[in-house]
């Protein structure tokens, strides 16, 4: 499926606009970012799999750094030139309602 014809990439103004709505989010070097704790390492790795599937069938993968606890999403589109797109802010709201009903 080409949902690339969907992709809209955005401008400063429209990215410093959404995370308005994103509390805790950055934009920076040409993406948006956020990092999340977790109750435990594999709480971790148990929210990222719960991820896995959502971001596979809109065909938009965040970078994702695991320290221990602590996830770090890191979203921009690669295949526009490592812009912000209004896919990224759509994996961002993903990230926080499956981040609801995980505790720390």
């Amino acid at each position: 499926m080409n949902q690339e014809k969907n992709i809209k990439i955005l401008s400063t103004e429209e990215i410093t606009q959404k995370l308005e709505e994103f509390p805790g989010w950055e934009y920076g070097n040409d993406k948006i970012s956020k990092q999340f704790e977790f109750k435990s390492f594999l709480a971790g790795i148990d929210f990222v799999n719960s991820l896995a599937s959502f971001c596979e069938e809109i065909d938009h993968h965040p970078d994702i750094h695991i320290a221990y606890k602590k996830i770090r999403f890191e979203l921009q589109r690669f295949d526009v030139g490592g812009k912000v797109t209004d896919r990224d802010f759509t994996v961002a709201r993903k990230i926080e309602e499956l981040y609801k009903n995980y505790t720390v």
